[in-house]
């Protein structure tokens, strides 16, 4: 495994880190910006859309760089953003900054992953994936717990002050541990970039990554809500429980990351197949405590961790270069963005099992998405063993001993 992938995996998580801090920081902010909790939620909604729609027009901007100085251009602008953020006198510019750092977070994604599979050896590049995407794993885990204590300790500036440092950090060892690559094959052409748009392959798993990933924050959104008013935890144990959903995502991701090489689409299907499990458990045992951790912590094995395999599947569909890599991870954003609005009008509705109950339903939409795929999987493996056959009789027959010639060796 190339040491330069564990380099890339710290630069996503400082975007990571990033992403979710304003989660951890709402009273705060809102007392220092002087406007309302709603208000600072929607700083969330804006990087989750920033990210979606300008991250793809920013690679596109930085796709005639080499990876390395494209990435080191997009630490400069998230440690503007970042900056501008920890300075911000007003909401206005709170929410450029949130911009700003939402574009150049999923830009950084796209060449990030488009380099890893560049560096990393075919028959581990499943593998190299997971540990890259680790750093979106630990944001999850350690980013905002570490940012929300910073909050509290020294105020809602000193959050963003910290992540600046970890970006220059990250910045540095990536100037040090990446080497200086040319283009992957076939990229720096925009023509050359767009021509795999066309294929239905690559819509039809970027659309599974969106369900997976929806289904997944339909459940990770209400979490707080579900477990304090529902299952009856107090508020101080729900941050315990995060963590340790969080560390089965790290679990989970390293599982996956080692079959995701060989079996993308199985992993898929049965990441699905257990995540619709769990989310309908959940939902019918929710007021029991055992059981809601128990499927909890099975949505955190089977959730965000199928990242690897849908990584695979896509550049497979496709390939690995960096517009096809950050359109995928805008699609992941469209997850969270639909699991989160979806769960949220479903509560309004159905009460606070029904975000569950949603991400139980797009787990198995996702699962369908799948069925093109293992169709194609079917057809081809009787063929193969077709080939399979031919070609040992025929090796048969070439080293079969003939009379009066020597045996083959």
């Amino acid at each position: 495994m190339p040491r330069a992938v564990h380099v890339l995996a710290l630069g996503i998580f400082a975007m990571v880190t990033s992403e979710f801090v304003v989660a951890g920081l709402m009273p705060q902010m809102a007392g220092g910006l002087g406007v309302t909790v709603p208000q600072i939620g929607y700083l969330i909604t804006a990087f989750a859309m920033a990210m979606a729609f300008g991250g793809p027009f920013l690679t596109v901007a930085v796709l005639r760089l080499r990876p390395k100085p494209a990435l080191m251009t997009l630490f400069v602008i998230f440690l503007v953003g970042n900056v501008l953020a920890a300075t911000a006198s007003g909401y206005a510019l709170m929410l450029v900054a949130r911009v700003i750092t939402g574009v150049a977070s999923q830009a950084f994604f796209g060449v990030a992953i488009s380099l890893t599979a560049q560096l990393a050896r075919p028959e581990v590049r499943g593998r190299a994936m997971a540990v890259v995407l680790n750093g979106l794993m630990l944001g999850t885990l350690l980013g905002l717990p570490l940012s929300t204590l910073a909050g509290a300790a020294f105020g809602w500036r000193a959050a963003f002050w910290a992540i600046a440092v970890l970006t220059v950090v990250a910045a540095l060892c990536t100037a040090a541990g990446v080497p200086a690559v040319g283009h992957a094959d076939g990229g720096g052409s925009l023509r050359e970039e767009m021509t795999a748009f066309r294929s239905r392959r690559l819509w039809l798993a970027l659309s599974t990554s969106t369900f997976v990933i929806g289904a997944t924050f339909c459940a990770f959104s209400y979490f707080n809500p579900i477990l304090t008013e529902v299952t009856g935890f107090g508020g101080g144990a729900v941050p315990v429980l995060l963590i340790a959903y969080g560390a089965a995502t790290v679990a989970g991701n390293h599982v996956v990351g080692r079959l995701a090489d060989r079996y993308a689409v199985p992993v898929l299907l049965c990441g699905l197949l257990l995540n619709l499990l769990s989310l309908s458990g959940f939902a019918l045992l929710a007021h029991l405590k055992a059981p809601a951790v128990m499927f909890m912590m099975g949505m955190g094995l089977v959730g965000v961790t199928m990242n690897p395999a849908m990584a695979t599947r896509v550049q497979r569909a496709a390939n690995a270069r960096p517009l096809v890599n950050t359109v995928h991870a805008s699609c992941i954003t469209f997850g969270v963005v639909i699991g989160s609005w979806g769960g949220g009008l479903a509560i309004g509705v159905f009460g606070l099992r029904a975000p569950l109950w949603l991400g139980a339903v797009l787990a198995a939409v996702g699962a369908a998405t799948l069925i093109p795929d293992l169709a194609r999987r079917a057809r081809r493996a009787p063929a193969d063993g077709h080939d399979s056959c031919t070609k040992s009789a025929a090796l048969a027959r070439a080293t079969s001993v003939r009379p009066g010639m020597p045996p083959s060796r």
